[in-house]
């Protein structure tokens, strides 16, 4: 168990951070032998590391403490969704509650499917951008002290995600410093908005939390949790199947066309689903600020000159489409992703990467685990 104080915005390693930061040091010398001997394994069975960028953990004590104040109604996701898209997301939940939450069963899946390390993040919803800041930050710490006790006791399968309160940014860069040098997570999980304040929001003044993580050179991986204005897309699962991509492209493009990756070049921001509908629609960013002076109000450059600076993992189901993700960005800026474990997820992960055409064998092992591992400091 980790120990760490509750006084809100204690960084004071005498307030009972001592314990929990020798942990971390003996947890990551733990990880870097262990990985380290992994590596080794890996080597002489002819195939590098399988890393999963993309999964994520349900923390239920987090859950339990705001079960009262009712937190699906402030869930896209729930909030712009029929009955029978209800009904089935309940269902889900019963059937992969434990490939959620029981580390045990999740373990035997990766076996299953080929993967050696999980970059576990919480379960998106688990943000909690609604809540008061100081209630915000005290479940942001319960989330991150379970994942950093999940990478200590596992550390060879696991490195950890975690989350911070953005409706606060100065809570937000305490807890994300906490999470780099005490808990040794190797970055946090965002939504591409607060609680329907876009990134760039002035008020919420968010270009500390950027400045930060990128003075920690920590991963940033911008997941989705339904489109905030969703009344049109509650029929048929639309606001994740349409929603999900278009909150990463809405929340993409403001971090484009507002400046944040033209001022903090170097973030390592990584986006799910293959970057959105951004991703594959790039060529209209590029002719706006062409064609349009209130496009180029902020930034110098075309839009894709900033958005080829982005990750994108491989969650797109289908063999061509991956390798024209490939083909633009690069495959150094592309990275084995599941959403595991979740319906929408992909099951086959390493399967869709082999099936890409004219996809080297040296970029097929960056893509399953070599720019992960290179983000994410798995050290070799």
């Amino acid at each position: 168990m980790m120990f760490t104080c509750t006084t809100p915005g204690c960084t004071d390693l005498a307030h009972g951070h001592r314990f929990g930061a020798a942990r971390s040091a003996a947890a990551a010398r733990a990880r870097k032998r262990s990985v380290s001997s992994k590596l080794v394994r890996d080597k002489k069975k002819g195939r590098s590391l399988r890393i999963d960028i993309h999964c994520h953990y349900l923390n239920r004590d987090a859950a339990a403490k705001l079960a009262h104040l009712n937190p699906s109604q402030y869930e896209p996701s729930v909030k712009f969704a029929s009955a029978l898209t209800r009904e089935v997301n309940v269902k889900q939940m019963q059937d992969r509650a434990a490939k959620l939450s029981t580390i045990e069963v999740r373990l035997k899946d990766m076996d299953r499917m080929g993967i050696d390390i999980q970059a576990v993040s919480p379960a998106p919803q688990q943000t909690y951008y609604w809540t008061e800041p100081g209630l915000g930050a005290e479940v942001s710490r319960m989330v991150n002290d379970r994942l950093a006790e999940i990478v200590s006791k596992w550390p060879d399968r696991f490195v950890g995600l975690g989350t911070v309160p953005l409706q606060n940014v100065e809570l937000a860069v305490i807890e994300l410093e906490r999470c780099v040098k005490q808990l040794d997570l190797r970055g946090v999980e965002i939504n591409p908005n607060v609680a329907g304040k876009e990134l760039t929001d002035p008020g919420l003044n968010l270009d500390r939390f950027f400045a930060k993580a990128r003075e920690l050179d920590v991963v940033i991986f911008m997941h989705p949790i339904g489109f905030t204005q969703g009344e049109r897309l509650m029929d048929h699962y639309l606001n994740n199947v349409i929603g999900n991509p278009l909150d990463t492209t809405v929340g993409t493009s403001h971090l484009i066309f507002g400046g944040v990756m033209e001022r903090r070049p170097g973030l390592k921001i990584v986006l799910p689903h293959a970057g959105g509908f951004v991703g594959h629609y790039w060529a209209r960013m590029d002719h706006a600020w062409r064609a349009r002076p209130d496009c180029r109000t902020v930034i110098k450059k075309p839009p894709t000159s900033y958005l080829k600076k982005f990750f994108f993992d491989t969650i797109t189901f289908d063999p061509e489409m991956l390798r024209n993700l490939i083909d633009k960005f690069g495959a150094a800026q592309v990275l084995l992703g599941t959403d595991y474990p979740f319906d929408m997820g992909e099951e086959d992960p390493v399967g869709l990467i082999n099936s890409v055409s004219r996809l080297p064998s040296a970029e097929k092992q960056r893509i399953m685990g070599g720019n992960a591992a290179r983000l994410l400091k798995i050290r070799r």
